[in-house]
């Protein structure tokens, strides 16, 4: 849970936008796919929707077109933009939000007779191909023989593979730093340096640095750009330009963003989100126009 300096509690990251649909944790009808392996649909919610901690008996594969979904597990944080997909096993306890207007798309796959299981059993990465991505969108239709579906269905679990980038925000999950966290949540742009953090939590500089090099793997500088262009890909799907992203967030420049952003990701924003290199074998869409890149 993050709680928002307006006392809200979030099940999501960040700050709640105003007018959030919150679908609490019993509103989640037990899904089924028999006589299938596979079952498909989508939505587009009109407003922001977070979704409170649930899991499924069935594992899951969520992505979205025109926005961005992200999921917390735990003490991970996923951001998932167009041309991705996360699978959730069944059992994993996770919660949600999706962006105003994204095509929220999900598939529930029996574990039963799913012929495959990634071997960590954790929450993964997919990439969300173009033919994945038509062949889910072919198991729609509810006038498919079972023929046809089962066929289809053999060629999802032919083409189904992680994504080369498995992305996350680890949050450190350690009592003494995760005030930070929380704030940094909330305000992403807090730009107090490591002593002033130190200071205000009443500890040494020295400390709370290895505190996040043992949680989180990152110093906290590193954690902080990264989580900040978590933040960011949420901004940008949106169609914010990168000149509002960057003072969003806290920078100084356009520029200083833009080689955070290329340090932590390996490209601009605008290549990153655009469709110019786009080749035929490309898993990336583009989401939405990204300026000043």
């Amino acid at each position: 849970m993050v709680r928002s300096s307006r006392g809200e509690v979030s099940v999501g990251t960040w700050r709640r936008e105003a007018g959030t649909v919150v679908h609490p944790s019993g509103a989640f009808p037990e899904v089924t796919v028999e006589p299938f392996a596979i079952a498909a649909g989508f939505h587009v919610p009109p407003v922001p929707t977070e979704w409170a901690p649930h899991s499924h008996g069935l594992h899951e594969l969520v992505w979205v077109r025109g926005g961005t979904l992200t999921s917390r597990v735990e003490d991970r944080v996923f951001t998932v933009c167009a041309g991705e997909g996360l699978w959730m096993p069944a059992g994993v306890v996770h919660g949600g939000r999706a962006t105003a207007g994204s095509e929220f798309h999900h598939a529930f796959f029996a574990p039963e007779v799913t012929s495959f299981a990634f071997a960590s059993g954790e929450p993964t990465a997919i990439a969300i191909t173009p033919l994945l991505e038509s062949l889910l969108t072919h198991l729609y239709r509810t006038d498919l023989d079972a023929a046809a579906r089962a066929r289809a269905e053999s060629v999802v679990f032919d083409v189904l593979r992680p994504a080369e980038r498995q992305f996350a925000l680890n949050l450190p999950g350690d009592a003494r730093i995760d005030a930070i966290a929380e704030a940094l949540l909330d305000d992403p742009a807090d730009g107090r340096s490591l002593e002033e953090w130190a200071r205000w939590l009443g500890m040494s500089e020295r400390t709370v640095t290895r505190a996040f090099r043992t949680a989180t793997g990152l110093s906290f500088a590193q954690w902080r750009q990264m989580l900040r262009v978590h933040r960011a890909l949420v901004l940008l799907s949106e169609g914010f330009d990168v000149m509002t992203v960057s003072e969003t967030l806290g920078y100084a420049q356009p520029s200083s963003f833009i080689v955070a952003f290329r340090r932590v990701m390996g490209t601009t924003p605008g290549a990153f989100f655009g469709a110019g290199d786009a080749g035929p074998g490309s898993v990336r869409n583009p989401v939405s126009p990204v300026h000043n890149s």
